[in-house]
């Protein structure tokens, strides 16, 4: 199992690297830019310019990211 956690000031996020396709549903729905694609894999490279709204884990079809706040 290969799950990535980052940690910021509010949030912790979580990407399950075995799940992420790095399709992008994340970069796109992203209201702040929280999300790029790095390699294939998203990477919450803005973690403190979440703002919660939990639309990151709602739109991954893959259901690769646990977010502390949704």
């Amino acid at each position: 199992m290969d799950i990535r956690t980052w940690e910021g000031d509010k949030v912790k996020i979580m990407v399950d690297y075995d799940k992420c396709n790095g399709n992008g549903a994340c970069v796109e729905i992203c209201p702040t830019s929280v999300y790029e694609i790095q390699e294939g894999k998203t990477v919450p490279v803005a973690i403190d310019e979440c703002i919660e709204c939990c639309a990151c884990v709602e739109n991954c079809p893959m259901e690769a990211i646990v977010h502390s706040s949704c």
